[in-house]
């Protein structure tokens, strides 16, 4: 599957956790996390990735940022750290823009 967000969440085939929403842009708990919080942050309209904006442009990756950042505070708040994530190239699964809000558990020692 290569844009599995479009494909699936944003067509309503994959039920999601929503967390924030906007007119643009949709941030979800992961339906397969990796982390203790992983929350995914797409815009609704097809994005191809960081480097490759499409038709969304700057004003739609100004958005999502926005998103993430509101739900990037939102996780630092509640655990104390927050990962911000994205993927490009052969790392980039899901041929759609998506980045991943985490917080991966207990720091390492020495930190916090």
């Amino acid at each position: 599957m290569s844009d599995f967000y479009c494909e699936q969440v944003l067509k309503g085939l994959t039920p999601v956790d929503t967390v924030q929403e906007t007119d643009l842009v949709l941030a979800y708990h992961h339906t397969r996390p990796s982390y203790p919080v992983h929350i995914v942050v797409v815009p609704k309209q097809h994005v191809p990735s960081l480097e490759e904006l499409g038709d969304g442009g700057e004003e739609l990756l100004t958005e999502v940022m926005r998103v993430v950042r509101s739900v990037a505070a939102q996780v630092r708040a509640e655990h104390g750290a927050a990962c911000v994530v994205t993927n490009l190239g052969d790392y980039q699964e899901s041929k759609h823009l998506h980045v991943h809000v985490l917080y991966r558990g207990d720091k390492p020692e020495g930190l916090g």
